[in-house]
């Protein structure tokens, strides 16, 4: 009997389209119009739609594969914006669903460079209704009533279903959302939208019952610019956390050594800067596969155990998976060392009593050194 290839961390081919905005890269996609291609290995050519029919549950995990069926859960994209992008906004998961049968599309921006002029367009800068915004977008001056953030690079903005949203400038942004094609064109600002960015059939007339017309507010909005909240000599910093996914900042000056089986998820890992290394054991040797700047990287979850190695000590990575555990994947010692609260720890009693494993220096803490 032929032994069962084992599965490995794959990269995929670009998938970029050009608009009169500037671009959007699609790095990782199942959304059957934009479909991922493996870059490599004995994978190679197939698309990330395909290895889900064969693959599935050793892809994305069993848990995973009970909620979501064949449909990867994520999307990757890397925009490049030059001009003002078209306004638009998104349903949440009851709304797609229910009238479309496709997920909603909770999302986050990620921004990884701001010109002086950057600015991304938010919510609304005051109540208002439905009539007032379909006026505004007839004459194209819907950004008067829109909330206008300028945006740095580092910022994470988290944008919620039914908020209207744009990018405007010189700035560079990785998406990181829910699967779904469900964008609605609200305004293009006098330009001829393309057919390639918008379903035409997703009018602005179908999406003025699902958006959220109520004055833009942060304190509402945890989430929106959580990238002032993480300071960078941190090593593991948590972005957001959502029902949809769950996003970790990595400032990966050290090898960490993680156990995906606790996640119960495949992960996601996109450089932001630097370079890094996946190193796991397949059939008694250690392979090695790199990421670089701009990359994105699909661990699946058939692979248990790994070591995440930077090239170099300014290495930043994001990190996404999809089902969360209240337990730290990072088994690292020298992480719990660096973390701002020292020690992370609801109980009286250190899981590990080996000094010399844990490392930690706490007389409490939460470690996962397994025995």
């Amino acid at each position: 009997m032929e032994e069962e290839k084992s599965l490995y961390p794959f990269k995929f081919c670009s998938l970029k389209d050009e608009y009169n905005w500037g671009s959007e890269d699609f790095r990782v996609a199942d959304l059957g119009y934009r479909d991922s291609l493996v870059k490599e290995g004995w994978l190679a050519s197939n698309t990330l739609g395909e290895i889900m029919d064969m693959y599935v549950d050793r892809v994305v995990g069993e848990n995973i594969f009970d909620y979501y069926g064949r449909q990867f859960p994520v999307c990757v994209k890397m925009l490049d914006v030059k001009g003002r992008m078209p306004l638009r906004v998104h349903p949440d998961d009851e709304v797609a669903q229910q009238r479309y049968d496709f997920l909603g599309k909770e999302k986050i921006w990620y921004i990884t460079e701001a010109g002086k002029d950057a600015r991304v367009m938010l919510g609304f800068r005051k109540d208002t209704d439905a009539s007032e915004l379909l006026a505004k977008c007839a004459d194209n001056s819907v950004e008067d009533i829109l909330n206008i953030i300028a945006v740095h690079a580092g910022q994470v903005l988290h944008i919620a279903p039914g908020t209207p949203h744009a990018a405007a400038g010189d700035l560079k942004i990785v998406e990181i959302s829910e699967s779904s094609p469900l964008d609605f064109c609200l305004c293009g600002w006098g330009e001829t939208v393309s057919d390639v960015e918008f379903d035409s059939a997703l009018t602005i007339t179908d999406a003025l019952d699902f958006i959220n017309y109520k004055k833009f507010s942060a304190d509402e909005h945890e989430h929106c610019c959580c990238g002032h909240h993480h300071h960078e000599e941190e090593i593991v910093g948590k972005l957001i956390e959502l029902p949809q996914f769950n996003i970790t900042k990595l400032n990966l000056t050290d090898p960490l050594h993680i156990y995906s089986e606790k996640f119960e998820s495949f992960i996601l890992y996109t450089c932001i800067a630097g370079e890094a290394s996946v190193q796991l054991q397949i059939l008694e040797q250690t392979a090695s596969f790199s990421i670089k700047a701009g990359e994105t990287m699909l661990v699946p979850a058939e692979c248990p155990d790994f070591l995440l190695v930077p090239a170099d000590r300014s290495t930043v990575i994001l990190e996404t998976t999809v089902h969360h555990e209240d337990v730290d994947p990072y088994i690292n010692p020298d992480v719990a060392a660096h973390l701002d609260d020292g020690c992370d720890c609801d109980d009286d009693d250190c899981d590990c009593d080996d000094d010399d494993e844990c490392g930690c220096g706490h007389d409490h803490c939460h470690c996962h050194h397994e025995s």
